[in-house]
């Protein structure tokens, strides 16, 4: 497990969790799944919560609260019958407590706790009629080991086989370890913040005096979390002087691209203006441009990439656009095609459909340059795909390819330009951590004569109202999303719902229902959107699981179940795949009441705007923490104490702090630089890990 690069004074943290006392076999598998493989892992393990424990008397005893109690055993009573609890009862100089077990340690506890024993007893007791009983309580000791029962106690997050006590010891084990590090921060910043040292910083989170100090807005916690943003912000400027320092072909803009933007039936919206010239710098650079593209969906990010191809044929290169699925990437090159191909420029498009004398044809135009754009699914990175020069790589919907895989369309080319294209807003505050080695463009217009979705919400029990206004708009010719409701976190009851409610819709409205999920072969559910799109279901039932991004003017209607369980932003998402077309649009928003005041301002501020860098901003201020707008899913990165939302603040300053080091210290070769690389260690956000937003 050791890294022959890692600082030595890491070694005791990087050891195997196996090492540590107690973890053998039998252990170690629960363990690595509960907090990982490392000695490290189990030392950045926060505590979930926390027992207080109240020293008292059976009189003064509270029911369901912990406590401790000094008693006296006073008889051992079997249980009579089956089912029943082994009984001990105990006493103090106040009163009587029975202590029960349920599984029948009836000859242990009569050999371990005798009549007349005095012993330390901890639980929380509950009264059964007149009676009061603690349930086989957390501890039961002899007397003059009292002091060994914790009035604090942290509690970890416990699996079957491994107990949160037993996960307790193992964590203080490799806590003993963690040595004490040189100070990468700066003295004035931790002066300023109040904040501890590090090692004082995870002996207060293992050890916590008060559930204060488990929020993530105790000291220890905030300096924890700076430890590990500037870590990653470090990573994330080295990865970007990198590429910046890494010569690439350089594009000029073209008449050609000018050809084609004047042959657009619409004037580009001053979003769409600014992005492509903040391109074309990069391109101009002679460095590597890394860039993401971020907007609604509808706001033009197709034509500002189609430009920048455009201007990369004109200079003797060639493009890639790469789509996650075969239906967007088709969708995609509809609309390049005639645009492109109107000005000489020659498109292809090649997903895993083609086959034989189709895909070799395509393949002999890449690999001569005949063919000056690519347009496909994950068939553009497979090894026989060759390309004379390509220059630019354009990923859509970056976050659902992994990083291989977008550096495999990369590795086609040499120095390849990279734009990234996302249709997730994120909150300008959180860009930082998703992007921060990217440069980022926002397109916050939307292209004049678009009508906006007309918003409404009602309450689930008008479903019927809903399926019959629903069967005349369809008679009408109209089509329609219905999303499902979000049953839990397991797919099977997600999919299970969507089957039902595509069974009532069928037997509703007639056999033009399509169902659409997670569990479908690609190809099937493929064929299943492309019948939505050329018309011949009328309407379209799918889980959020799945991409309904296909473009279809006709649908004009987005239903929603239990909208009130979804986050801001997915909601903002789902409702973008209407209102595509000429026609008025409509979503309807059915809910559950009553509704939560957080869920009602959502749906209110849904019901208030389009502007989804106004609603990613808003989803943020309510949901707090959790998986903000879907973020896992846009490459938020997987922070063990950072939280977004409580440490936003602290986001924008780890970047300038990095920013800073780096400029003056390039190297880190300083006494603080030293210090700020065993931090990058310690974290393992370092330049040369595969994770990278950019690809």
């Amino acid at each position: 497990m050791l890294n022959l690069m890692r600082p030595e004074i890491l070694f005791p943290l990087f050891a195997s969790s196996d090492t540590l006392k107690g973890v053998g076999p039998k252990l170690a598998p629960l363990v690595e799944r509960v907090a990982g493989p490392l000695a490290r892992d189990l030392v950045f393990l926060k505590p979930q919560g926390l027992i207080e424990r109240r020293v008292t008397t059976v009189a003064d005893a509270r029911e369901g609260e912990p406590q401790i109690f000094g008693l006296r055993i006073d008889a051992h009573l079997p249980p009579h019958g089956a089912g029943r609890p082994y009984r001990i009862r105990a006493a103090d100089e106040t009163g009587f407590i029975f202590i029960n077990w349920f599984k029948g340690y009836g000859a242990h506890l009569a050999r371990q706790h005798p009549v007349g024993a005095r012993r330390a007893v901890a639980g929380k007791p509950e009264r059964f009629n007149v009676e009061l009983s603690i349930a086989h309580p957390d501890y039961i000791l002899p007397f003059e080991r009292a002091a060994e029962i914790p009035t604090v106690e942290t509690v970890y997050p416990a699996t079957a086989g491994l107990p949160s006590r037993v996960l307790r010891k193992i964590v203080l084990d490799a806590l003993a370890r963690a040595p004490a590090l040189p100070e990468w921060q700066d003295p004035a910043w931790i002066a300023r913040m109040g904040w501890p040292s590090w090692r004082e910083a995870l002996e207060r989170l293992h050890a916590p005096e008060t559930a204060a100090d488990l929020e993530p807005s105790a000291p220890h916690r905030r300096r924890l979390a700076y430890d590990e943003l500037l870590a990653h912000q470090l990573a994330m400027k080295k990865r970007k002087q990198a590429r910046a320092a890494e010569p690439a072909p350089v594009i000029l803009k073209s008449e050609l691209a000018g050809r084609v933007e004047a042959a657009l039936p619409f004037a580009l919206t001053g979003a769409q203006a600014r992005t492509l010239a903040e391109i074309r710098a990069d391109l101009a650079s002679g460095e590597r441009m890394s860039r993401l593209i971020q907007g609604d969906v509808g706001s033009g990010k197709t034509v500002v990439a189609m430009l920048a191809m455009a201007d990369v044929a004109a200079n003797g290169g060639q493009s890639a656009l790469m789509a996650p699925t075969e239906i967007l990437a088709r969708q995609h090159f509809e609309t390049l095609a005639q645009p492109l191909e109107s000005q000489g420029i020659q498109i292809v498009l090649l997903t895993g459909r083609d086959k034989g004398a189709a895909r070799a044809e395509k393949l002999a135009a890449l690999v001569s340059g005949e063919a000056a754009v690519a347009v496909g699914t994950h068939a553009l990175f497979q090894d026989d795909v060759a390309f004379r020069d390509l220059r630019l790589a354009i990923v859509d919907e970056q976050h659902r390819f992994g990083v291989a895989e977008r550096r495999r369309l990369q590795e086609k080319g040499a120095s390849v330009h990279l734009a990234a294209l996302s249709a997730t807003p994120i909150p300008r505050t959180l860009e930082l951590t998703v992007f921060g080695d990217l440069d980022v463009s926002r397109l916050d217009e939307k292209p004049p004569g678009r009508k906006p979705v007309t918003t409404t919400a009602a309450p689930s029990g008008r479903l019927v109202q809903v399926v019959e206004r629903l069967r005349g708009a369809i008679a009408g010719g109209a089509q329609a999303f219905w999303i499902c409701p979000l049953v839990s976190e397991s797919e099977v009851l997600d999919v299970t719902a969507a089957e039902d409610r595509a069974a009532f819709l069928r037997q509703a409205l007639g056999p033009r229902v399509g169902l659409v999920h997670g569990k479908m072969a690609p190809a099937e559910k493929d064929a299943v959107m492309a019948a939505f799109a050329d018309g011949t279901i009328s309407v379209l039932v799918a889980t959020t699981v799945v991409e309904v991004g296909v473009n279809v003017p006709s649908a004009t209607i987005m239903v929603i179940e239990h909208a009130e369980r979804f986050g801001l932003a997915q909601l903002h998402q789902l409702r973008g795949r209407v209102g595509r077309g000429a026609a008025q649009s409509a979503c309807l928003l059915l809910y559950d009441p009553p509704l939560s005041q957080t869920a009602t301002a959502r749906l209110d501020i849904l019901r208030q705007t389009e502007d989804g860098f106004v609603i990613a901003e808003q989803d943020l201020a309510l949901r707090g923490g959790g998986d903000l707008m879907g973020l896992k899913q846009s490459g938020f990165p997987d922070y063990r104490f950072a939280d977004p939302t409580t440490h936003a603040d602290l986001i924008a300053a780890a970047a300038d702090d990095a920013r800073l080091v780096l400029s003056r210290d390039p190297g880190l070769t300083s006494p603080r630089g030293r210090a700020l690389q065993v931090l990058e260690e310690l974290f393992d956000w370092r330049a040369d890990k595969a994770w990278n937003a950019a690809g």
